[in-house]
């Protein structure tokens, strides 16, 4: 398939409320999706899509509620949670949907101590002022998960919003998840991880300095630092690296080094045909396909013949994307 490379950056005038900030006018009375939305998956952006349908024939602005951190990592602060997109990434997704704006509560001890009615009066209705909530068919709200979406609708005949329901997409018999989404990407199966996303998985970072091995190997590279609690699955990629709005084709290494140092997991890119000074820009990485696992060799010569063999390989991947 196609590999559907990432919007640009929102523009720095697309709206982006935090819960202090009052709803404009010009927001008020919309219809508003509310979810985790990690990664902007398809299940999500067929939400989505309903929403802003929605909103546009009621005449109504098409709006999203989410929430930061992750709900999961407050509640298991000392469960590594492999997130699929940060904030910025989530925002940046979710923006090139035809979204009028983002809403963003967060997820602190006090919110999640908000009874269901609370979140109803509090957040939907005395913050974004909804018209029209549209929610997963798991939704629950509130501390203790006490409210549900038959609740939500009955709480909304009472407060004057309406309520639309939405099942789950399913690609074949499996539902599209976030967290079959990750199950691929921690085993290193890209092409499936992006079938689910309806885009290529990437992440937005600086370059970072590193210790500059690569130009004597013949293969400079640009070092960028994963999320921590990243779970990508180490071994050598196909990725398309993109600055200032161009793609660049490039072979990627994320791993552990086991050849020199063994040290903390590292992401180095090798951008093909390229020279330029990459140091200290923000760069984006999208995923196209993997190409093995990583290894440990016993000299530089294998090594480098290894990298000449990954980077065939990666051209000719990227040349059927």
């Amino acid at each position: 398939m196609p590999l559907i490379l990432p919007p640009q950056r929102p523009s720095p005038a697309f709206p982006v409320l935090a819960q202090a900030t009052p709803m404009p006018d010009t927001l008020a009375g919309g219809v508003i999706a509310i979810g985790n939305f990690d990664g902007v998956h398809r299940g999500h952006q067929y939400v989505i899509e309903q929403t802003v349908g929605l909103a546009r024939r009621l005449g109504r602005k098409a709006l999203v509620l989410t929430f930061e951190p992750h709900p999961r990592a407050f509640f298991q602060p000392d469960r590594p949670l492999f997130r699929l997109a940060d904030g910025p990434t989530k925002i940046r997704l979710l923006a090139a949907l035809g979204l009028d704006a983002v809403a963003i509560a967060g997820f602190d001890k006090a919110f999640a101590a908000l009874s269901a009615e609370d979140f109803v009066t509090q957040v939907l209705v005395g913050w974004l002022k909804a018209a029209h909530v549209v929610i997963g068919q798991d939704f629950h709200y509130g501390a203790a998960r006490a409210g549900n979406a038959q609740s939500l609708i009955e709480a909304g005949i009472v407060h004057g919003f309406d309520v639309t329901r939405m099942t789950a997409l399913c690609d074949g018999e499996a539902t599209v998840s976030s967290t079959a989404i990750r199950d691929a990407l921690m085993s290193g199966r890209i092409e499936d991880a992006n079938a689910l996303l309806g885009h290529a998985w990437f992440i937005s970072t600086e370059v970072i300095h590193g210790d500059k091995r690569g130009r004597t190997l013949g293969y400079p590279t640009a070092n960028l630092r994963l999320d921590p609690n990243s779970q990508l699955a180490h071994g050598i990629y196909a990725v398309k690296l993109g600055l200032d709005g161009i793609w660049h084709d490039a072979v990627a290494s994320f791993g552990r080094r086991p050849t020199f140092d063994n040290g903390a997991p590292l992401l180095e890119v090798h951008v093909f045909d390229f020279s330029g000074d990459l140091y200290g820009r923000e760069v984006d990485v999208a995923f196209a396909g993997y190409i093995r696992e990583e290894l440990k060799f016993d000299g530089l010569d294998a090594l480098i013949a290894q990298m000449d063999e990954d980077s065939g390989k990666a051209r000719a991947i990227l040349a059927r994307r």
